[in-house]
């Protein structure tokens, strides 16, 4: 048995849970995986916010990849920001697209949008309805990569 973490999922708060959840399946491909209401006590408590908070969590698969959508009923959202690439914390999540340019209209048609100054052909930056950036990669990409390699005890 090993110590080490393993990658559970990654959680983004949204203002407008239908229209993130139909971003995120139809323009990046995830499936819905499951949903559920979270119990205010001890979610408070954990999150550090006051009750009420009305959450639901809607979980997203994309392969192995985990996406936890996460909305305040009760709580209320705040005003999405932009975030500079060299801010210290989370800065983007990046997938391997086969197309490009259909996902690109895609993100436009499901209220995201192109940020069309960072295209260089090989990859480019988008927003969700909410502000979270998203770098996108053509799929060819992923062949460049090193293999990894899994180690098990």
């Amino acid at each position: 048995m090993s110590d080490a973490p393993v990658v559970n999922h990654v959680g983004l708060c949204v203002s407008n849970l239908e229209r993130a959840r139909r971003f995120y399946t139809e323009a990046l491909g995830f499936q819905q995986w499951f949903e559920f209401q979270q119990p205010d006590q001890p979610s408070d408590r954990l999150l550090g916010l006051p009750p009420p908070l009305g959450m639901t969590c809607v979980y997203l698969r994309k392969g192995e990849f985990v996406l936890e959508l996460l909305s305040y009923a009760d709580a209320g959202t705040a005003e999405p920001r932009t975030r500079a690439m060299n801010e210290p914390g989370l800065t983007h999540v990046s997938f391997a697209v086969d197309d490009l340019a259909d996902t690109c209209a895609r993100v436009e048609r499901l209220g995201g949008e192109v940020l069309a100054d960072t295209n260089i052909g090989t990859a480019v930056f988008v927003r969700d309805p909410d502000s979270q950036l998203v770098e996108l990669l053509p799929m060819s990409y992923r062949g460049q990569l090193p293999q990894i390699v899994v180690v098990t005890d």
